[in-house]
């Protein structure tokens, strides 16, 4: 194979690269200032938090009957060697990144207290992952 064609299979796959998103999508842009500014311990609701956020990912309980909900967000791109030919049998994978906000909620739905995670991740697949 020509150097010429590795090249342009290098730039194609560069340009080709995949992303995808899971989860919901208000929390894309948010960060840890945005959702204070949008969430106040002791005085938003329910439906102030389900008006920010939308529906959340997860609702759960404490024993002692509290709600607490989870928003989830992920959003994916593939490495640009997922797409060269032979190269992705052996290595592979994509960058993650990841956001979740928890709200807890009071005996009222008021919000007691919350807390909002990023982080980023890299996921690594193939015959030879490093």
């Amino acid at each position: 194979m020509s150097l010429r064609k590795i090249a342009t299979a290098v730039v194609t796959a560069s340009v080709m690269t995949a992303c995808a998103s899971t989860g919901v999508q208000q929390l894309k842009d948010e960060s840890s200032d945005s959702v204070s500014e949008k969430i106040i311990k002791g005085k938003s609701t329910k439906d102030d938090v389900r008006g920010a956020f939308g529906d959340p990912t997860e609702t759960s309980f404490t024993d002692s009957g509290k709600e607490i909900w989870r928003y989830k967000y992920s959003h994916s791109t593939s490495k640009p060697q997922n797409f060269i030919p032979l190269v992705n049998l052996f290595t592979s994978g994509a960058d993650v990144d990841k956001k979740e906000l928890v709200v807890f909620f009071d005996d009222e739905g008021i919000v007691k207290n919350y807390a909002m995670q990023s982080s980023k991740e890299e996921v690594k697949t193939g015959i030879l992952p490093q």
